[in-house]
């Protein structure tokens, strides 16, 4: 598979949501408790946990999906090449993904910052979340052209041809 994007060399306080092709190490504090979930699409069934991870500038939450549970153990050092960052419920993560590699570090990561959670801190997402059309939600302008006006409610003054 081939990025685009140059790998990230990033430490735990450098995340920030949005980030791909991310490469860090870090050492597994603790695992949550084992729960699981039911993919929408596919219905399938997945076995889920929330693991704590840091290194010596904070510490972020890692959600470990299937296999991945089994092959990460607490206390250990791992590297995670290809990673990405996204937010859940305004929190921020750190993801392994269908492309992202973990091997185990050569060498251990003793000191970790518990002082600094970038999990704990909200965030905003900025994605934009306007309407997505079919609808009469600026009153009676009819369906998705909202009646000359963009979605974000601004009147369209471009000069037309007819």
């Amino acid at each position: 598979m081939s990025y685009d994007r140059e790998p990230v060399e990033a430490t735990v306080a450098n995340l920030k949501p949005g980030m791909k092709n991310v490469s860090i190490a870090f050492r597994v504090l603790e695992k949550g408790d084992e729960r699981e979930v039911t993919t929408r699409g596919s219905g399938e069934h997945h076995r889920v946990m929330d693991a704590v991870v840091g290194d010596s500038t904070g510490t972020v939450t890692v959600p470990l999906w299937d296999d991945s549970i089994d092959n990460l153990e607490v206390d250990q050092t791992y590297n995670l090449k290809n990673g990405y960052t996204k937010l859940f419920r305004g929190n921020l993560q750190l993801n392994i993904g269908k492309y992202g590699e973990i091997s185990e570090a050569e060498a251990p990561i003793d000191e970790v910052n518990e002082d600094v959670d970038m999990s704990a801190e909200k965030h905003e997402d900025d994605r934009y979340r306007g309407n997505r059309g079919g609808g009469n939600y600026r009153g009676n302008r009819g369906g998705r052209s909202g009646g000359g006006r963009d979605n974000r409610g601004r009147r369209d003054n471009r000069e037309r041809s007819y």
